[in-house]
């Protein structure tokens, strides 16, 4: 054949088939044939016509100049494929090189299943899935062969805690995302929910009232409550309105998924924010009290919560009383309630006050034991003159508050702490929580009133003071502290006397500073007053005085012998002075 020069079939010389055909019927033959072959094109989706079956293939003729195999593997999914039958293919090469069309079944399902998910996105339909398997955050469903993505929240439109119960079954999805560069596809079946929802959703609330029970679904909880969904509205149970008993956690009462009996307690103008109840559907607890209850009846309880004041009582859900800290102890001094009680512990308690119309009550413990004030004992146990040990339980700028016993408190005035130290406040002496000797000074039963004295336990050592620091006594003491009026010094047996400012003058004109130890004379001594006034330039003054008036001439011998004898009998007095005062103060030390 020469492609220059047409085909001549008069020389074709044969008796084989066609033979006896006119150069015009042959081209007549050939266009008649030629017009029933298809114009086929490479990588494209075709219909074609099962002519054939064997082990291996399957037979499709597409109207091509041949026909085409398909493995019979990829016939899996059709039951008993049979010659007739019309199935898409994709061509994959017209001719190879062994002169055949090949064909692909599963690769024209593939191109078609694209071709249907586009289609499904651009306009928004709904296609059924098969969900395959459970995934990372959601399920894969299989959409014309392909494997689509549904995402946990694309499910429904409340949380789905168990993905595995929908492996295995037919699902209605809608394509709401294609990544065509990973051939990925996103689908969603909480879209198709929500539509259906919107109708539910305006009937329930058109007709929303207050009071109307309801059921839901608890679709999610948190510490202050639950979210119900009423049937695509959801509403907040609050944790206090679960029950009429006091709980903590919603879950101690309530479970996820749960069905509810709800009433609705308010919305707001845009219905969009609904309050619901669930205890409102029984009634009050405190209408149901046993009308033996009443002032001064004993009950038992459960202690629900503590609080800096006092501790709830929980006597049956919902009916609960307050035991203030003041009403836990007779002891005068509050402390935290947490001393006494805690949560979880059941205790009886006395009912101190009752308003059923109001719902409160108020209780005490205390009220279970005797009052320490009204104990028989009382007058003969803290007589005047007896001695106790207490605890510092307050201190005041007056004194402190000694607790003798729970509930017996009294007070220790601050002048009545020491004989010898001058106290301005109880911190010099003593703090907080220390134990303390005392003797009961006054007692009055009926005002609740206890005065105690601590230096009582020792004689009053002014009377002994007052032979021991006579005026014009002179003693060694040590100068404390100075101010603009004078100087504190520290006397012995630990008193403490003050010296004036023109007192405190030295021989040589200087003055007497702080810790300075020095001789002074005792110019004022108050027993009453427990006050020794004394001075350090009287000491030299005075002796300088005598010395001058004992050198001045004397008019006769007679009143000059006496002026001799007057010095001596001076230094006598005081060399007996200083002897009671060694003697005094060995008494003394041996006392200690």
């Amino acid at each position: 054949m020469s492609s220059t020069k047409e085909f001549n079939w008069e020389a074709f010389d044969t008796k084989g088939f066609g033979e006896g055909y006119t150069k015009e019927q042959r081209a007549q033959m050939e266009a008649m044939y030629t017009g029933t072959l298809n114009e086929i094109t490479e990588k494209e989706v075709i219909k074609g016509v099962v002519v054939g079956v064997n082990d291996k293939d399957v037979i499709i003729n597409i109207g091509f100049k041949s026909d085409g195999l398909v493995p019979l593997s990829e016939f899996r999914d059709v039951a008993g494929i049979k010659p007739g039958d019309e199935v898409e293919v994709f061509i994959e090469e017209q001719e190879n090189a062994l002169g055949q069309l090949i064909l692909s079944r599963k690769k024209a399902k593939i191109v078609r299943a694209w071709q249907d998910i586009e289609s499904a996105l651009e306009n928004d339909s709904v296609i059924e899935g098969l969900v395959k398997r459970r995934t990372k955050g959601g399920l894969i469903v299989d959409i014309y062969g392909v494997e689509a993505f549904l995402p946990g929240s694309q499910i429904d439109v409340k949380p789905i805690r168990d993905f595995d119960i929908y492996v295995g079954k037919k699902m209605e999805v809608k394509v709401v995302k294609i990544n065509h560069a990973n051939d990925n596809v996103v689908v969603s079946h909480k879209v198709l929910i929500e539509k259906d929802l919107e109708k539910q959703k305006a009937e329930i609330l058109n007709n929303l009232e207050k009071g109307q029970v309801l059921e839901g679904v608890i679709k999610n909880m948190t510490n202050f409550g639950v979210f119900i969904d009423l049937g695509g509205v959801d509403g907040l149970l609050h944790i206090t309105d679960i029950s009429w008993g006091r709980i903590n956690h919603p879950e101690e009462v309530l479970q996820l998924d749960q069905k509810v009996q709800v009433v609705v307690l308010d919305f707001d103008d845009d219905k969009r924010r609904i309050s619901l109840g669930m205890k409102q559907l029984t009634s009050h607890p405190w209408d149901s009290l046993a009308s033996s209850l009443e002032i001064g009846s004993r009950v038992q309880g459960k202690i629900v919560n503590v609080a800096d004041y006092g501790a709830f009582l929980e006597l049956a859900p919902g009916v609960e009383g307050l035991i203030h800290v003041s009403e836990m102890s007779w002891s005068q001094h509050l402390r935290n309630p947490a001393d006494f009680v805690k949560v979880g512990d059941e205790i009886e308690a006395v009912v101190l006050t009752l308003d059923k119309d109001e719902r409160k009550m108020s209780l005490g413990i205390k009220q279970l034991t005797e009052d320490p004030w009204t104990k028989g004992d009382m007058s003969t146990k803290y007589k005047v003159g007896s001695k106790h040990k207490g605890v510092v339980r307050n201190l005041t700028n007056f004194g402190l508050f000694l607790e003798l016993e729970e509930g017996i408190d009294g007070l220790v005035h601050v002048s009545d702490l020491s004989w010898t130290k001058k106290i301005k406040h109880p911190s010099e002496f003593v703090k907080v929580g220390d134990e303390l000797d005392v003797a009961v000074l006054e007692l009055d039963v009926e005002n609740r009133r206890l005065a105690l004295g601590h230096k009582q336990l020792e004689e009053n050592p002014w009377d002994t003071f007052e032979t021991v620091f006579p005026v014009g006594s002179v003693h060694k003491c040590t100068v404390n502290s100075k101010n603009d009026k004078g100087a504190v010094l520290e006397l012995p047996y630990g008193l403490e006397g003050f010296a004036t400012v023109k007192n405190l003058e030295k021989e040589d004109g200087t003055q007497v500073e702080v810790g300075d130890s020095l001789d002074f004379k005792v110019t004022e001594f108050s027993k009453d007053d427990k006050r020794i006034v004394l001075s350090h330039t009287a000491t030299f003054k005075e002796e300088a005085k005598a010395a001058k008036k004992a050198a001045a001439p004397a008019a006769g011998g007679k009143k000059k012998e006496e002026s001799v004898e007057m010095p001596a009998q001076a230094e006598k007095s005081t060399f007996g002075d200083i002897d009671a005062l060694a003697e005094l103060k060995e008494k003394m030390e041996g006392k200690k």
